[in-house]
């Protein structure tokens, strides 16, 4: 297997940044995703949705479960992206639409947070809606210029891992705790 150059996946990312601020930089997109952006922002629009769903009083466990796979997402996400240390995106014909906490590209932590909440809550409210959440929230991060395509990825594939393995280790302290 061949791997892809570093500079191949940088004019790759760059190009599709490009080609969405082009295609989406003036519709209605844009408000839509900087409020995704306020919502997603260290995972507390994802965490109050647990924290709601938790406190409706049914299916506690699957809400604290996805709750927590959201909070382990971001966390892992900060954590790597204070490892690699890539810098956001930098184009004087992209400026970014929103702005953000710090400087740090990879991977995305909204992603990491939506990816884990898809996971996590999709059993409780529906596959469609978290599906179509998740993918509003990775085309939003480039929309605003404040990602690169492949920070989104990783970021998705990161927390959905994340959430996955969250909830497989929640389920088993139930279980333990119940027997």
């Amino acid at each position: 297997m061949t791997a892809i150059p570093i500079d191949s996946l940088a004019r790759l990312d760059a190009w599709l940044l490009r080609a969405t601020r082009r295609r989406l930089g003036h519709t209605p997109a844009v408000p839509v995703a900087q409020t995704l952006s306020h919502f997603g922002e260290h995972a507390l629009g994802w965490l109050a949705i647990g924290g709601l769903g938790w406190l409706s009083g049914r299916r506690r466990d699957e809400w604290a479960a996805g709750a927590a796979g959201v909070l382990a997402a971001h966390a892992a996400g900060v954590v790597v992206k204070r490892v690699v240390r890539r810098e956001r995106p930098a184009f004087a014909d992209i400026p970014a639409l929103v702005g953000t906490p710090s400087t740090l590209s990879f991977p995305s932590a909204h992603s990491c947070s939506t990816a884990a909440a898809a996971v996590g809550y999709a059993p409780l409210v529906g596959r469609p809606v978290m599906g179509a959440l998740l993918g509003s929230m990775l085309v939003s991060r480039v929309l605003l210029g404040v990602h690169y395509p492949s920070d989104v990825t990783a970021g998705a594939l990161l927390g959905g891992l994340a959430a996955r393995v969250t909830r497989t280790l929640v389920r088993r302290l139930t279980e333990e705790t119940r027997a």
